[in-house]
């Protein structure tokens, strides 16, 4: 039988997660203005996000603009924005699947093998949900690192990475976390069973050997 008390930190951990990678794909701060090298330019920071663009003045006002055509954004926005919000979708539809699996709810409580199954569907999903927001979160960042160190990109224009990626790097794992915990207590529920296997007839009743 699972263990409710896993089961309940698994799914808290990857609902922490959840709301992780909800933050993170709405935040603005995917990428920052750098200031290494000979950019001293400090007056003002720029950040850049999936969805708006942000200009920060050193009197404290900030300005934001929402991108304007879908089609000319980079390819990596769109692919980053497509992962993450698939995460988001499949936290949610696993959600729904534990509540029906985990042990702590009363949803198929005459059926607890059926049950573990469910629970166990529900964590593999946590899982595919982490992998996608860790693929997001990395490929973005990958692009991040590729242009800073390319010789060719303006000192001017380098970006380094915004708070968003770590909290996305965060959620993942918390998500991933989450769902082994659902799959490896489903998974072993039976480990500690010994088959039941009918008594031999030879090693119950030996005395009928003898006349």
């Amino acid at each position: 039988m699972a263990n409710a008390g896993i089961q309940l930190l698994g799914f808290t951990l990857a609902f922490l997660g959840l709301i992780g990678t909800i933050a993170s794909t709405a935040m603005v701060e995917w990428k920052a203005s750098s200031y290494a090298g000979d950019n001293i330019i400090t007056a003002q920071a720029m950040y850049e996000g999936l969805w708006k663009s942000c200009v920060s003045q050193s009197t404290g006002q900030v300005q934001c603009k929402v991108y304007d055509s879908l089609l000319q954004l980079p390819g990596m926005v769109l692919g980053t924005r497509g992962l993450m919000i698939c995460s988001i979708m499949l936290c949610l539809l696993s959600i729904l699947v534990n509540m029906v699996g985990m042990r702590c709810t009363t949803c198929m409580a005459d059926q607890p093998e059926l049950k573990d199954k469910v629970a166990l569907a529900g964590g593999v999903i946590f899982i595919i949900a982490g992998l996608l927001a860790l693929v997001g979160t990395s490929w973005y960042g990958h692009r991040i690192a590729q242009d800073f160190y390319n010789p060719f990109t303006p000192t001017n224009s380098k970006y380094e990475f915004g708070s968003a990626l770590f909290v996305g790097w965060g959620a993942a794992f918390l998500t991933i976390i989450g769902g082994s915990f659902l799959c490896c207590n489903c998974s072993s529920k039976g480990s500690g069973k010994s088959p039941r296997h009918p008594p031999s007839s030879s090693a119950g009743q030996p005395g009928r050997d003898y006349v």
